[in-house]
């Protein structure tokens, strides 16, 4: 079980589902400096997003939500999402997307870097 879920927390190759890409959408709409949107999904089902610049740094506010919901969970509400119940994370890129090694970089900065395993 703990080789499945240390699966799902790496930040390669995650796409966006449909419930999500509206939201991406939209968030990328608003920042017209995004050249990409951060998705962070919580193990409660919530999800925290924002756009991102050329240069790693934000361009929108964090927007925090929940599928089929009006508001994001109580736990949500009080710890803002905490880093410790993230289950995945990674960068959605608009088109045309950066290079390998610019991806490489704005990911680091923004998700963090994770260790090496032997």
């Amino acid at each position: 079980m703990a080789k499945k879920s240390s699966k799902k927390i790496k930040q390669t190759a995650l796409v966006a589902e449909k419930n999500e890409e509206a939201m991406i959408e939209g968030i990328l709409e608003g920042s017209p400096d995004g050249i990409g949107v951060v998705v962070v999904r919580l193990d409660c089902g919530c999800r925290k997003m924002a756009a991102i610049a050329k240069d790693g740094e934000p361009a929108s506010k964090v927007i925090m939500y929940r599928d089929q919901a009006e508001s994001i969970c109580p736990k949500c509400k009080e710890d803002n999402g905490d880093f410790m119940r993230v289950t995945e994370s990674f960068i959605h890129w608009t088109k045309p997307e950066p290079t390998e090694a610019e991806k490489e970089s704005i990911s680091a900065k923004v998700l963090g870097t994770m260790p090496a395993t032997h």
